[in-house]
């Protein structure tokens, strides 16, 4: 009889069979609700020309959703105790592979090229909630996964897929958003998990842009003036910069917002890609030498 990956009673007698004991360092909380593999897996578009990188497996109940759809499945878990549990959740499934390793320690794209010769890559996974953001920054950086589609906190989800005006828009979301169309699919609530997070979680899925959203001339100035804005996001955003940028001056960056159409007055917080973008050829045109 094939066991039922979500099912909270088979979990815990697997666990109980292992040995294993959840590590709260880890971030581990695994999904007793079959809906959200399976709704996962349908969400992130795999066929077999489909090669998934999965981190963070857990007991394999993704794993096993994303191999019946996709041509290939390699997932990185961190926890060595796991191995023993996945052989056996795993067995038989010929197109996924484990490998016990740090995956912000891999190359990925070197992973990607020589686990996926041939396929599409794309990331689907429930990431770790301690790891997020280090997680989406590798897997954008390595700039050869077609799309990435991952339950993560519901608040970090609004905050990569908010629009410029948002109370949860920031730099990070806007990071994101200058490399992926970003979309928040579903929620999934506490009740889904063992043990219970404390939060609610969400699916957001990004798909790779083919270009940025709007041309910029220095793309680090742009995302300096950026972080600038919303590290101190109640300044104005000439304040903000100008406590940034040692040989800016106030007035120099009162004529590049005039220059641009903006208010004087204006917070980072209303700028949209565009309108940073904008600023930042302004700025580049100044040549301060330590831009």
């Amino acid at each position: 009889m094939t066991m039922k990956l979500t099912d909270i009673n088979e979990i815990k007698a697997l666990l109980r069979r292992h040995g294993f004991r959840f590590s709260k360092s880890l971030g581990q909380n695994f999904l007793t609700a079959d809906w959200v593999p399976q709704r996962i897996a349908e969400s992130a578009g795999l066929d077999a020309g489909t090669g998934v990188l999965e981190v963070g497996p857990g007991i394999g109940c993704l794993t096993a959703a994303l191999s019946e759809q996709a041509g290939s499945v390699v997932s990185v878990e961190l926890d060595k105790a796991l191995k023993p549990v996945l052989e056996e959740t795993l067995a038989g499934r010929e197109n996924v592979e484990i490998i016990f390793a740090d995956l912000l320690k891999l190359n990925l794209k070197e992973l990607a090229a020589e686990k996926f010769p041939g396929l599409r890559p794309v990331v689907c996974a429930n990431l770790p909630y301690n790891v997020t953001s280090p997680l989406l920054t590798a897997f954008i950086e390595a700039d050869c996964f077609e799309s990435v589609t991952v339950m993560v906190q519901r608040e970090v989800a609004k905050r990569i897929c908010a629009p410029a005006g948002a109370a949860d828009y920031g730099a990070f979301g806007i990071f994101v958003q200058w490399h992926m169309e970003a979309e928040l699919l579903f929620e999934v609530p506490p009740s889904c998990f063992i043990p219970q997070p404390r939060v609610t979680s969400a699916v957001i899925h990004l798909r790779r842009r083919r270009s940025p959203p709007v041309d910029v001339k220095n793309e680090k100035l742009m995302f300096r003036i950026i972080r600038a804005a919303f590290n101190q996001r109640r300044k104005t955003l000439v304040n903000a910069v100008c406590s940034n940028f040692g040989n800016i001056t106030k007035e120099q960056m009162e004529k590049t917002l005039e220059k641009c159409g903006f208010d004087t007055k204006i917070r980072g917080e209303a700028l949209d890609i565009v309108g940073f973008a904008k600023i930042a050829d302004e700025m580049d045109d100044i040549k301060a030498s330590d831009l």
